[in-house]
């Protein structure tokens, strides 16, 4: 059984009269500590299989699959501790509190998680430890995403997902935190799913799941992925 199972999903939105099929038929699976990189333009439906794989949407047919617990079955109540223990989420936008220094939106995660990591050992590994007590306004965009990358981490996910976590950034920052992902994986085991619609990106992955047309149109492996500072675009 592989690690993350989506089998046949889809997932359809009742707008008065009107229903939109934003997910058919959507199958793949990911292996244990993976990187993987979900490739498709705008619309496609990245976003909604995201949603659905990380407990913040629910589907209409198929079934999800998360280290052999079925997640498409949970309740409300359960998918509310699935998401708080199992996923981390990072976005395009970083989310931070803004009353809040760096470590204290890090250390969010230790009030509601069951095994947390070290919020400043976090922060050290992501380059901030010589920013703990700034406050958002007072951090680059880059560093925002760090801090964000360090609460998602500190929660000790099974399952990292990111939806367009560069999409805010210039260029060579964007690659820096790339780098970070990539790293993290490698050094942790942990499962990264990074969705993008720039297709470069690709290359860094182990896996690559293209979306198209609210279904996955293919699934490759990378046998050698390629460090993202190898990549252009």
């Amino acid at each position: 059984m592989a690690f993350v199972e989506f089998q046949n999903v889809g997932k359809t939105y009742h707008m008065g009269e009107v229903e939109i099929n934003a997910l058919h038929d959507a199958s793949f699976e990911i292996e244990k500590g993976e990187l993987v990189v979900i490739v498709g333009p705008s619309g496609a439906g990245k976003t909604t299989l995201l949603n659905i794989l990380g407990g913040m949407d629910t589907l209409s047919v198929g079934s999800v699959m998360l280290d052999g617990r079925e997640i498409s079955g949970l309740n409300r109540k359960q998918l509310t501790q699935y998401r708080r223990e199992d996923v981390g989420f990072v976005f395009q936008f970083y989310n931070l509190i803004g009353n809040l220094t760096a470590l204290e939106n890090v250390e969010l995660a230790n009030q509601i998680c069951k095994n947390p990591l070290d919020a400043r050992q976090i922060l050290r590994d992501v380059g901030l430890e010589a920013r703990q007590k700034n406050f958002p306004s007072q951090l680059s965009g880059g560093e925002q995403q760090r801090v964000a990358i360090a609460r998602a981490l500190a929660k000790n996910p099974k399952l990292l997902l990111c939806d367009e976590p560069t999409g805010a950034l210039d260029y060579q920052t964007g690659k820096a935190i790339l780098q970070l992902l990539q790293d993290t994986g490698r050094k942790t085991g942990m499962t990264v799913v990074i969705i993008t619609h720039n297709g470069a990106l690709t290359a860094m992955a182990d896996r690559v799941i293209r979306v198209r047309s609210g279904t996955v149109v293919s699934v490759t492996l990378n046998e050698h992925p390629q460090d993202i500072q190898e990549i252009e675009w």
